[in-house]
């Protein structure tokens, strides 16, 4: 093989690596390259970093920091069995001093540099909270309850909902899953929503759990880019009743324990299950709860009877003992009134249990 001159230092050579001699090619050519000046936008708000044009918030500034310099990172195409490490430096709330040091082989041959860059960063407004500033909102959500107004349990569970199901839409990448804000009305909550379709995921979530029903519609609100823009309200009705509801309709006394797709409780004319759907409870009212049951002595048992002492004007009532009841003679039980009569309510552990 004939020797080829290197146009760098004139030696003789039996192959050339990019158009030099492989001593030139080493003395010439980087592992990695960096400018000397990177920039990582963070949002001056929640922290969110634009990469690649997108807004995510999964990192911390030094990560920020660290990938930032990551991705400007010029690595030699010929580099194999490549090993980085960034040591960023905070020398200000903006600005870190990075040190990079890499190590690799190129042509079989092994090669480490080392490199410094600085990575400023601009605090700006991300889209979310510029949208959120700006007090956007693509939906209403009004939190309201059958014949009732929501109780301050149900309004607390209704946000725990709401805040959990727009935290995992943001981790996918939902930036517009946000509460824009809120208003605390005499029937319940109205909530101004980013998203449309979040809202329709929480309605679901809240039905699922809690039971009730929503629905939807909308109204124009503009044009934008040659498009009608609309906004849309959902209105989310709470179940009627609630476990610990104890309701009445022609024979049966029903304690509830569950009220949403289907319906759960216990007869307590019958000392049995009850099961029905929301469509077929048309008729029941509610006629007292569990926690407002009144105390009544137990002056007798026999057999699936006993004896108490009315509350009200303590006289000598007999009624069906519930099942399941642990209670003895001179025990005090609860009780409520219906209009068949006096009621013993069966022990509350089973309640609990079917919760």
């Amino acid at each position: 093989m004939n020797d080829i001159t290197c146009p760098k230092c004139g030696g003789l050579t039996q192959g050339l690596i990019d158009g030099f001699c492989k001593d030139c090619f080493f003395k010439t050519s980087h592992l990695i390259e960096a400018p000397l000046v990177l920039y990582a936008k963070v949002c001056s708000t929640c922290g969110a970093q634009l990469t690649k044009g997108k807004w995510n918030n999964e990192y911390t500034i030094a990560e920020i920091v660290t990938r930032t310099t990551e991705d400007a990172l010029l690595i030699h195409e010929k580099a194999d069995d490549i090993e980085i490490c960034v040591e960023p430096k905070q020398m200000s709330p903006h600005l870190y001093r990075v040190k990079v040091e890499a190590s690799a082989t190129i042509l079989e041959e092994p090669v480490q540099q080392s490199i410094e860059t600085e990575v400023r960063i601009t605090r700006i407004a991300c889209d979310m909270c510029s949208r959120m500033s700006g007090n956007y909102f693509e939906a209403i959500l009004q939190i309201r309850a059958a014949s009732r107004h929501p109780t301050v349990e149900e309004k607390t569970k209704c946000m725990q909902i709401i805040n959990n199901t727009l935290e995992k839409m943001q981790k996918k990448g939902d930036r517009t899953a946000f509460i824009t804000s809120s208003a605390e009305e005499r029937d319940g909550i109205d909530l101004y929503m980013g998203s449309a379709n979040a809202t329709r995921i929480i309605c679901k979530e809240i039905v699922s759990e809690l039971g009730g029903g929503f629905a939807e519609s909308s109204s124009l609100f503009g044009r934008k880019d040659g498009k009608d823009v609309y906004r849309m309200t959902f209105s989310l009705r709470l179940p009627e009743f609630m476990p610990g509801d104890i309701i009445e309709f022609k024979d049966k006394v029903v304690e509830i324990k569950k009220f949403s797709k289907s319906v759960t409780g216990t007869d307590l004319i019958k000392s049995g299950r009850f099961i029905s759907s929301p469509d077929d409870m048309k008729g029941f009212a509610l006629i007292a709860k569990r926690s407002t049951a009144k105390k009544a002595v137990v002056v007798s048992m026999e057999k699936d009877e006993m004896m108490l002492l009315d509350p009200d004007n303590f006289e000598t009532v007999t009624v069906k003992i519930p099942v399941p009841f642990s209670a003895s003679e001179g025990d005090e039980v609860p009780v409520i009134k219906s209009s068949i009569g006096l009621v013993a309510l069966p022990d509350e552990t089973s309640r609990k249990s079917d919760l």
